[in-house]
Parts: structure tokens; sequence; C-alpha cells
């Protein structure tokens, strides 16, 4: 499997890659270990990335939220 251009890397295209052999090639076990451990990061770097959006998802609900009660108490103080 050859990675396509266009498409976003996901851990498991990494892990199902293959390669052609050839007289002489790379060692395929460091080749695949070295791709389980990318596979592996990529993995965490998604958690994390998963995680930073939902908590920057939450500060802005939150921040809305904070300003319509900053609106609606700088109206009520104009009325008064």
């Amino acid at each position: 499997m050859i990675y396509l251009s266009g498409q976003r890397p996901l851990p498991q295209h990494v892990r199902a890659a293959s390669f052609d052999t050839r007289l002489r090639g790379l060692d395929p076990t460091q080749v695949y270990a070295y791709l389980d451990r990318l596979a592996e990061e990529m993995e965490r770097l998604h958690r994390e990335l998963t995680t930073a959006n939902t908590e920057a998802e939450r500060i802005r609900q939150a921040l809305r939220q904070w300003q319509s009660r900053q609106a609606a108490h700088r109206h009520h103080r104009r009325e008064s």
C-alpha cells in the first residue's frame, strides 16, 4: 500500500503499508517496527488533538455564555 496524495495518513494505513522487496533491501522487521512506532505516535497525537478540540469548544461555549450574560447585564443597567 502506498500513501496516496490528498489523503490523510491514518495509523491503520501506516500499519498496513507494504513495500516491494528488493535484493539487499531494508530489513522488513526494522521497517515494520518503525512504522508501528509511527502509527502509535499518530494515535497519541490524534487523541491529544481530539482532547484539545473538545476543550476549545467547551471554552468557546463558555465565552459565548459569558458574553450573553454581560450583554444582558449592560442592557439591564441602561434601562435602570
